[in-house]
């Protein structure tokens, strides 16, 4: 296995290049996305689409493979594990890069026969890397660590291709439980590029870096 190494400045810059070449980026704020928690921005990314596009693919986990082995070490894990249903073929693409068996972590149990969350073989004592494709607040994320702690195996770490970077709680949140996020680019490194490339009018851009300086009272005056 080669791991490039280039600089996490750069790793941001070119993921975010990346993402807007593919139009997983998308800004709108004349008619704002309605997230998960009901609550309202103008940014939206969709990572999934990563999956149909090889080259970028194949580059950006190196790119996620270097920086977990830099940050947690080139022997720190044991098993590769990805959350349903996003971060599956994504940790099936790491766990190819780092050379160790891969499981997946169900959102619930199935509810029949084992009534498993863990699908796949995980070990009592293994070091397991959880693997998604992105994290907002880090909620999800610690649901699927508790699943992986329930085997005996352990889990310290979680990779990411994009991490918000918007909420200072989620760090501060994984950190808690005793879990380090390792992401490649933020939404400060697209809106970054998303200016360097003029890949939307500048108004927009202008509400999008509102947005991200503070986006709970950006949220509270768009209901």
């Amino acid at each position: 296995m080669t791991l490039p190494f280039p600089p996490a400045d750069e790793i941001a810059r070119l993921t975010a290049r990346m993402l807007l070449e593919i139009g997983a980026v998308h800004f709108n704020a004349a008619e704002p996305y309605t997230y998960a928690s009901g609550l309202k921005g103008p940014t939206y990314i969709d990572c999934r689409k990563l999956i149909s596009y090889p080259r970028i693919r194949g580059t950006l986990m190196d790119f996620l493979a270097a920086t977990v082995c830099r940050n947690a070490g080139f022997e720190a894990f044991d098993n590769v594990a990805g959350g349903e249903t996003a971060g599956i073929p994504f940790a099936a693409f790491m766990a190819e890069r780092l050379g160790l068996p891969m499981t997946y972590v169900r959102k619930k149990p199935k509810g029949y026969g084992r009534n498993a969350r863990i699908e796949g073989a995980m070990r009592e004592g293994q070091r397991v890397l959880l693997v998604e494709d992105l994290t907002t607040d880090g909620g999800s994320k610690l649901s699927f660590v508790d699943a992986i702690r329930d085997t005996g195996a352990t889990c310290a770490h979680t990779a990411v291709v994009f991490y918000y970077g918007i909420f200072p709680e989620t760090t501060q949140r994984l950190a808690a439980n005793g879990v380090s996020l390792h992401h490649l680019c933020t939404w400060w490194d697209v809106l970054a590029e998303a200016r360097a490339q003029a890949a939307f009018d500048a108004p927009t851009l202008a509400e999008v870096e509102t947005f991200l300086g503070d986006p709970r009272a950006w949220q509270a005056a768009h209901p």
